[in-house]
């Protein structure tokens, strides 16, 4: 930023949102005392958040004392256009509302614009087509130079002005600017009835607005640290405490694009974030993203195939090509280590910041001021500390090893890199021919299947369970490898027949060959039996010398063909058949991996495993759901060494220098370092010359290696271990909760464990939170093939990223997957648009005309007080005790991680009970043609206003787009002091306990009860046709407190039940006139115990025709029933159909003798 200077160079612009509207090109030119000053001009400018301009702050310096300070501002295109509507809607209500900026706004619509030096430059040319206004008077001014509300505009800049000019320590003006600022922010609110819920206008500009507004600070919240006294929730000592909450965000990779995988653990660690923000704690979500070795790696490669065929290639492959004459073309298409990864680090910077961004649409409140990347240099510091470390403790060694090669990549992968696929292949029979012969014909050779014929000249034995009498007698002989004389000084090599009840005796001939090299069962009965290990293949899978010269070079495919046509010829072949096998594929390229053996680099997990089972074993970590732990013990109690080692080049090289100038593979003096100075002085030390030639390792280590470091190593380890109680180390590790899929469970989690343990001595999170995988509406995996993958990003560009993040988390059970419609996400977007309505009904309507004195104690969101709740009407004391019970319900529900469970919770009680039953009812407090106003529409204001707070506040952590929308709109009180700005995802998450929660249970027995009275009423006229706008007649029967309910919301059952106000009664069940009240053509509805309704058909509907109807329906119903009911009595349908058929049957005729029933009822009630 810039510094001032004599020539009134320019201090810094700062952005701005707009949530009430946007305004025109405003300067302001005022000479103070530069504090004086600055202070009143940041006053403005702060205030004009509810303008939607850009600010430019000028100061320039005189010569004298004075200073001139210089404010411009610019709007953009959505403020304009919001401030137009703004200006409407003002001057309408203009004189309805008292003590209230005429300004002020009613539309909603965030504008964000940053003014560059160039276009500040082109105002202020143009600075004499705009009409300037001084502090005195100030205009807001269109391009069109019309002028709106001059005059109020003007006060309101004399006045802010005058405020922040005043000491800062009078009491009067410091009551007087919140008085300012209150009247901003809720004078003049209200969606227009016009609007509409459009998520596409509002929801980038209101991200934009958190992150600049510093939301997602830790320290956002500041001063509630300690949330209120009155709680019952288990947490709330944490937070007094000030234990922060702390979640590590699963990296994604760098140059990766946003799926259903990523938006599920960012709807779900959101949610869990802004909870815990409201809740008041120091919240820490740390992104960043993952260097994807081998992902990275296959993408640059891929790019540099397309430049003309470049292939990256080893010095020695250069220097090769150089001696061996190639031309310079050539040359150029060989790519280099250090030429490649400086167009990896440029694809990188190219692409990586597309995940962020996508990211960021979903509304991820993640600190993105500590974003981290794995290859930051910080955490390349971290990985290579825990690899010397970890090597230092004997943990990590160099060993021969099976593992999953990738032919395609040339790389060993992890087993989370491989997929396994159901595939159409070949069982192949042979003979093993007997070593000596032996006399009879059926032992001289021994039958063997196999799926993979070219691994033949890897076998080293051939082997048979114990307990088969077919081949008991051949145990201890030896065999002819088939084929093998080639390479073997013209004889064929015998192996042995050895015998283990591993073998299955169903499968293929009951003889197995056993190829150390190249299967991994193999390889571990090859170390049982201390058999020889062979490999015939090279790492393009390609046959090598092993194979003789007839086969080596050859593609392993080329050569399974080739070796079984030789095999034929020799009479050695038996048959072949068709066999479903599990084909292991590398996920990024799609070939057939490779089982194979070589030096590789591990890590000795035995002991760490035995750790990281003891966590969860002694409840220092928690699983969620517990059923998972079966698997954590399964896995970590049977765990093999890690292979950390990758031949790739983009990555976290090794730490290791080998010394003198062989080849790594066979190497065995290697020096293990922090760089390679520490590694040359080691190198001294153990008595090699100062100039001993060094040779880093070529290998990088395993992707999950650096990863299994990010809970501590994004946050200060190991650097600051020694630090003091205020490093982001000492803050905020360990951390609180890991939420991530169970599909990465060992992969990941366990590791992160493991390493945490290990390197820092405690566990690196308190819970492990496990979501399943996003699957299609049927449960099947989504896939392009099936046509049925659904895109995040074009879901949120359609639907809004709170119907995405809304279906999603609402459909979590932790650990089960996750099916996905669009109709889902459809109906959730229908439900963000009835929050929209509520919203605009309360706006709109309920609080039209209010004055201003009303406004500010609907801005009192706190729980009512004890005295005034039980002042209420029952409608008004249910849906508050509802609303409580939500609150009690929701809280308890995100606190123990069920996370779908709350959130559909408030889905239903903000449609079925506000919207549906409530907001109806207090049109009747409302609006005079129902017979409300004055005390009761004050009331049925203060609990719509409060309902909806409150819901809001609690419906925010799933969708925080609408609600901080919506929010804006509510009356509301200014931000408290600490907290980074006025926004709903850092204000105050709704009290807990009964102290403050007040409830009634006998209001809601009582008024669910009105509920089915009037479900019961509606019910009978859809059941009677009764046209949709008819006014009907009903008597209601009741007694003590029911009954005084029903009478004192007469005026509700009547809207609500369309009755004819005339001709509604309501008698006491042990009356004479009750006694009386059923008529022999009235319908008798029994709402429960001692409640009755009657409804006289008379008049209402023709009684004859609707008879006919009846008897109709009756007589189908009964055809249908006897067809059913028939086909259930026959036991060749029951015994043979499927069981869920026959179910499905029974369901069906239950279903239609209960309409018969109904029906029957009906007619009787006719008479």
């Amino acid at each position: 930023m810039p510094s001032s200077n004599q020539d009134g160079g320019c201090v810094g612009s700062t952005t701005f949102s707009s949530w009430c509207g946007g305004g025109g090109g405003i300067s302001i030119d005022k000479s103070s005392h530069r504090n004086r000053t600055a202070n009143a001009t940041a006053a403005v400018a702060s205030h004009l958040i509810t303008f939607g301009v850009v600010v430019t702050i000028a100061l320039s310096t005189t010569t004298s004392s004075q200073s001139s300070t210089m404010m411009h501002l610019v709007p953009t295109a959505s403020a304009t256009s919001a401030f137009r509507r703004s200006v409407a809607f003002g001057r309408a209500n203009h004189h309805n509302r008292r003590g209230a900026s005429a300004s002020s706004s009613s539309a909603v619509q965030p504008a964000f614009a940053v003014l560059s030096s160039s276009s500040r430059n082109h105002h202020h040319r143009h600075r004499s087509e705009r009409k300037s206004a001084t502090a005195s008077s100030a205009q807001l001014l269109y391009p069109t130079t019309k002028v709106f509300h001059q005059s109020s505009m003007a006060r309101y800049f004399s006045t802010t002005t005058s405020e922040t000019t005043t000491s800062t320590s009078s009491a009067s003006a410091s009551s007087q600017k919140d008085r300012l600022n209150y009247d901003l922010h809720n004078a003049a609110k209200g969606l227009p009835s016009d609007s509409s819920y459009d998520p596409t206008s509002f929801e980038s500009a209101i991200y934009t607005w958190w992150e600049t507004s510093g939301c997602f600070d830790p320290d956002a919240t500041k001063s509630k640290r300690t949330l209120r006294a009155s709680t019952t929730s288990p947490s709330t000592t944490n937070n007094k405490k000030e234990e922060p909450y702390v979640l590590p965000m699963p990296p994604p990779n760098v140059t990766g694009r946003l799926h259903m995988g990523h938006a599920i653990f960012v709807a779900l660690q959101d949610v869990l974030a802004r909870f815990h923000r409201m809740r008041g704690k120091t919240v820490l979500w740390t992104p960043g993203t993952d260097h994807a070795g081998i992902a990275t790696q296959l993408q640059v490669e891929k790019l540099l195939m397309a430049e003309g065929g470049k292939r990256r290639a080893t010095e020695e492959e250069i220097a090769e090509a150089r001696s061996s004459g190639a031309d310079e073309e050539t040359l150029s298409k060989l790519v280099g280590r250090e030429e490649f990864l400086t167009k990896v680090w440029e694809y990188k910077e190219e692409q990586g910041g597309a995940i962020t961004s996508q990211l960021r649409s979903l509304g991820a409140s993640a600190d993105w001021k500590r974003e981290r990347f794995t290859m930051d240099p910080a955490l390349c510091v971290g990985v290579t500390e825990a690899f010397v470390r970890l090597y230092e403790k004997g943990l990590i060694y160099r060993g021969t090893y099976m593992v999953n090669w990738s032919p395609g990549l040339m790389t060993a992968v992890s087993d989370l890199e491989v997929e396994y696929t159901e595939e159409e292949g070949k069982l192949y029979y042979f003979k093993y021919m007997v070593e000596g012969g032996g006399g009879d014909e059926e032992e001289e050779f021994l039958p063997v299947a196999t799926t993979r014929p070219e691994t033949i000249f890897g076998d080293t034995a051939v082997c048979v369970n114990p307990n088969d009498e077919r081949y008991k007698h051949l145990i201890g002989k030896r065999v002819l490898v088939p084929m093998s004389s080639s390479n073997n000084n013209g004889e064929s090599r015998s192996i042995p027949i050895i015998s283990d009840e591993y073998v299955d005796m169903e499968f293929g001939t009951g003889a197995l060959k056993i190829t150390p090299g190249h299967d991994p069962n193999d390889y571990e009965l090859g170390k049982k039996y201390n058999l020889e290990i062979r490999n015939v293949m090279n790492k393009d899978a390609t046959m090598n010398n092993a194979c003789g010269d007839k086969y080596s070079g050859l593609d392993r495919f080329v050569a399974r063909e080739q070796l079984w046509k030789d095999m034929e010829d020799a009479n050695l072949t038996i048959k072949v058949e068709a066999h479903t096998q599990r084909v292991p594929r590398s996920q990024r390229g799609g070939e057939i991996i490779e089982p194979l053996v070589s030096k590789q680099w591990f890590v000795r997990t035995e002991g760490m495993g035995a750790k990281a089972l003891e966590a969860v074993q002694t409840g220092d970590i928690r699983i969620v759901p517990p059923r998972f732990e079966k698997v954590w013990y399964g896995w970590l109690t049977n765990i093999r060494d890690w292979c950390i080692s990758r031949q790739l080049w983009w990555g976290h090289r090794i730490p290791v220098w080998y010394v003198g100038n062989n080849d790594d593979d066979s190497d065995e003096t290697f020096i293990v370092a922090r760089n390679e100075e520490e590694a040359r002085q080691k190198a001294m030390d153990a008595g090699h010359a100062a100039d001993v030639i060094l040779r880093q390792e070529n290998d990088v280590l395993d992707t999950w290696f650096s990863s299994g470091l990010w809970p501590f190593a994004t946050v200060g380890w190991p650097q600051d271990e020694d630090g003091d109680e205020s490093t982001d180390l000492a803050r905020f590790y360990p951390g609180t909760c890991l939420e991530t899929g169970y599909d990465i469970l060992f992969f990941w989690v366990a590791r992160m464990v493991m390493l945490g343990i290990e390197l820092t001595g405690v566990s690196p999170f308190q819970v492990i939170y496990l979501h399943g995988l996003v699957r299609a509406a049927d449960g099947s995996k989504m896939s392009k093939t099936k046509g049925n993958v659904i895109d995040p990003l074009d879901t949120v560009s359609e639907f809004g990223a709170d119907s995405l993040r809304y279906s999603l988390v609402t459909g979590v059970t932790p650990g089960q997957d996750i099916p996905l419609n669009m109709e889902k996400i459809a109906a959730n977007k229908a439900f963000a648009n009835k929050l929209w309505n509520c919203c605009k009904f309360v706006t709109e309507n309920a609080l039209k005309g209010v004055d201003a004195l009303e406004m500010e104690t609907l801005a009192v969101t706190g729980p009512l007080e004890k005295e005034e709740f039980e002042t209420l009407a029952l409608p008004e004391r249910y849906i508050i005790s509802k609303c409580h019970e939500l609150v009690e319900s929701v809280t308890n529900d995100i606190e123990n991680y069920q996370l779908g469970a709350a959130g559909s919770k408030i889905y239903e009680f903000l449609w079925d009970q506000y919207a549906d039953w409530y907001i109806e009812i207090s049109k009747t407090r409302l609006y005079e043609g129902f017979g409300g106003g004055g005390e009761d529409a004050k009331t049925a204001r203060r609990v719509l206003v409060y309902i909806l707070d409150t819901s809001m506040r609690l419906l925010h952590p799933y969708m925080p787009f609408v609600t901080e929308q919506l929010w804006h709109h509510l009356p509301r009180a200014p931000k408290a002091d600490g907290i980074a700005a006025n926004a709903l995802m850092l204000a105050d998450w709704p009290q807990m306990g009964n102290a403050v929660l007040v409830k009634d249970k006998d209001a809601i027995a009582t008024f669910e009860c009105f509920q089915a009275l009037t479900r019961s009423i509606r019910n009978a006229r859809a059941e009677y046709n009764v046209e949709q706008g008819k006014k009907i007649s009903a008597t209601v029967v009741a007694s003590g407190h029911f009954k005084d309910a029903i009478e004192a919301e007469i005026k509700s059952l009547v809207m609500l039940a369309k009755l004819d106000p005339d001709q509604v009664a309501v008698l006491d069940a042990g009356s004479d006139e009750a006694k009386g009240a059923a008529a022999s053509d009235s319908v008798q509805l029994v709402v429960q115990d001692g409640v009755e309704a009657y409804l006289p058909l008379s008049g209402l509907v023709d009684v004859e025709k609707e008879r006919q109807r009846l008897q109709k329906q009756s007589a189908k119903l009964a055809k249908e029933i006897e067809k059913l009911a028939g086909r259930l009595q026959s036991k060749g349908f029951v015994d043979k159909a499927r069981p869920d058929v026959v179910e499905k049957a029974r369901a069906e005729l239950a279903e239609l003798e209960d309409q018969a029933s109904k029906v029957q009822s009906s007619l009787d009630a006719m008479g």
